[in-house]
C-alpha cells in the first residue's frame, strides 16, 4: 500500500510524521511524495494558532480532494478502501470536526498517536499487519521523507507533553503532561537515522528542556550520552525554554558537534507581560543568559519567538519589549500576532489588544528582528564555512543553485556543476542573499572538504 504523510505546524510534528514513515514501511508499504499516488494518507495537525487550525483543516480537505480524483471509489460507497488519518493537536481538540471532513476514516488523538500506524493498518483486518511492538523492536534506517517534507536534517523526538502552565498555549491541552522517552529508545533513534544517510540530528520535543524530570534525569546527561555512544557529524537542540539553561549546561557546547545556535522563546520584553503570560523567565534573567551564551559559545545564533499583543499589554509595555529585542541583537526569530485559544487562561483577560493594534506591533517587532538578524550575517561573510545542502533549483548555465545551513543556521545558496543534496562542503560566503547568504564552494581543497564532511562544524567566531 502506498501512504502520503504530511503535517502543519511544529519540528515535534516533523519528527513524528518521520517516526510513522519507518513504521509503515516496516509493515511492507511504501511512502510516497504526494496525495494523488497514495491508497491512504495521515494528516499531523497544528492548533498552536487559530491560523493553524485553519490551516490543518485546509490541508485536510486538499488532501481529500487530490485523494478523490484518483481513488473516487474512496468518497463513495461503503467499501472506503482508502481514506485519510488525521492526528496531533488541532485533532485532538476538535475530534467530532476533524471526522466531519471529507474522506477522514480515522482521528487518532495525541495520547494514542504512537499506535496510529497500526490502528490504521488494522481497519483493514486481516492477520498480515505486524503488531505495533514489532515495529518498534526492530527499526530499520530512516529514509527522509518524498517530495515536500524531504528533509537531510533528521528530527528526533525525546520528549512530549508540557507541565508548564503559560497562560496563551493551548498545546499544554492537547498534549498533556510532560513525558520522557528513554535514551535508549532516543540513540536507536538517532543511530537509525544516521545509517539512513542523516548527516544532521535535531532533539525535539514540546519543553525540550524537561527531559528526563520524570524519571530523575537532566537533558544535559541525555546529551552527554548521545556524544560519547554516537558518531555524527551534527547535533542541534530545537527550542528551549531559558529557565533551563546554566552555565554547566551552556559548556555542553565546547563539542564542536553540537551546533551552535541556540532557539529560547522570549515572548515579551516587558516583565509585566511576562507575568501575565506565567512565564518563568524575566528581562534581567533572560539578559544574564544570552550574555552567558555569548561568551561560553563564541559565534552562537541565538533566535527567539515573540508574541505581539498579548491581552493587556499597553503601549508602553510594547516599547519595552521593543527595546529589549534591539538590545538582544538576535540572529533571528518569529513575531505571532496574539491568537486567542479557547481554553486558555489569556482569553479571560478582559482587556483585549484590538487585532489590527496586535497587527501593527507584530509588523514593528518583525522590523527589528531583521535588522538584527541582517547584522548578524554580515560578520561571516569572507569566512569559509561547513554548508549542509538541503535542496535544490532549477539548473541553469552556471549550474544548479543549491541551498542549505552552517551549523548556526545561516541559510547560504550557491551554485555547482552538480547536485549536492545531503553533502557537506566548505563554502566561502561573500554576500547577502533575500533570505541569508551567498556563497562559492570551495573545491580547490578536498581535505578541508572531507574533513567538513566528517564534522560540518561552524568554528568558533567572537564578535
Amino acid at each position: 500500500m502506498k501512504i502520503f504523510l504530511d503535517m502543519v505546524g511544529c519540528r515535534l510534528n516533523q519528527a513524528e510524521i518521520e517516526q510513522m514513515a519507518r513504521q509503515f514501511r516496516a509493515a511492507g508499504h511504501t511512502i510516497v511524495g504526494s496525495p494523488d499516488e497514495a491508497d491512504r494518507m495521515v494528516i499531523n495537525t497544528c492548533s498552536v494558532t487559530a491560523s493553524a487550525a485553519s490551516d490543518s483543516r485546509q490541508k485536510i480537505r486538499q488532501a481529500a480532494r487530490a485523494f478523490g480524483l484518483h481513488r473516487p471509489d474512496a468518497l463513495s460507497g461503503a467499501k472506503r478502501v482508502g481514506g485519510i488519518a488525521v492526528t496531533g493537536c488541532w485533532a485532538t481538540l476538535q475530534p467530532q470536526d476533524a471526522a466531519a471532513l471529507p474522506n477522514v476514516l480515522l482521528v487518532v488523538p495525541n495520547n494514542r498517536k504512537d499506535n496510529l500506524v497500526s490502528d490504521f493498518l488494522g481497519l483493514d483486518g486481516g492477520d498480515s499487519v505486524p503488531a505495533f511492538g514489532l515495529i518498534d523492536v526492530e527499526p530499520i534506517s530512516r529514509t527522509p521523507l518524498p517530495g515536500l517534507r524531504q528533509r537531510t536534517r533528521a528530527f528526533i523526538k525525546v520528549q512530549d507533553g508540557c507541565n508548564n502552565a503559560c497562560t496563551f498555549c493551548i498545546t499544554t491541552v492537547a498534549r498533556g503532561a510532560s513525558h520522557s522517552r528513554l535514551a535508549s529508545e532516543v540513540i536507536a533513534d538517532i543511530q537509525a537515522a544516521l545509517d539512513g544517510g542523516a548527516r544532521e540530528i535535531v532533539l525535539t520535543g514540546v519543553h525540550l528542556g524537561a527531559w528526563g524530570q520524570d524519571f530523575g534525569q537532566h537533558l544535559s546527561g541525555l546529551i552527554k550520552q548521545i556524544l560519547h555512544e554516537v558518531d555524527m557529524p551534527r547535533l542541534r537542540l530545537s527550542s528551549l525554554e531559558p529557565w533551563d539553561l546554566d552555565e554547566d549546561f551552556l559548556s555542553l557546547w565546547s563539542d564542536p558537534r553540537l551546533c551552535p545556535h541556540l532557539h529560547l522563546p522570549l515572548q515579551s520584553g516587558s516583565a509585566a507581560t511576562l507575568k501575565r503570560m506565567l512565564r518563568k523567565t524575566t528581562p534581567a534573567s533572560f539578559r544574564e543568559l544570552i550574555s552567558s551564551a555569548r561568551r561560553l559559545i563564541p559565534g552562537a545564533a541565538i533566535t527567539t519567538d515573540l508574541i505581539a499583543g498579548f491581552p493587556a499589554e499597553t503601549e508602553a509595555e510594547f516599547s519595552e519589549t521593543l527595546a529589549f529585542v534591539r538590545e538582544m541583537n538576535f540572529a533571528g526569530g518569529h513575531v505571532f500576532p496574539y491568537s486567542p485559544r479557547p481554553g486558555t487562561p489569556a482569553v479571560r483577560i478582559r482587556e483585549q489588544v484590538p487585532p489590527q493594534t496586535a497587527k501593527h506591533r507584530s509588523q514593528a517587532l518583525q522590523t527589528v528582528l531583521a535588522e538584527s538578524s541582517t547584522a548578524y550575517r554580515q560578520n561571516f561573510i569572507g569566512q569559509t564555512l561547513p554548508v549542509l545542502w538541503e535542496a535544490s533549483a532549477v539548473r541553469s548555465e552556471r549550474g544548479w543553485q543549491i541551498e542549505g545551513l552552517t551549523s548556526n543556521y545561516l541559510r547560504v545558496k550557491a551554485h555547482s556543476p552538480e547536485l549536492r543534496w545531503n553533502r557537506l562542503d566548505l563554502v566561502r560566503l561573500t554576500g547577502h542573499s533575500d533570505d541569508g547568504l551567498i556563497g562559492e564552494i570551495q573545491w580547490n581543497n578536498p581535505a578541508a572538504l572531507c574533513e567538513a564532511n566528517r564534522l560540518g562544524q561552524t568554528p568558533p567566531v567572537r564578535f
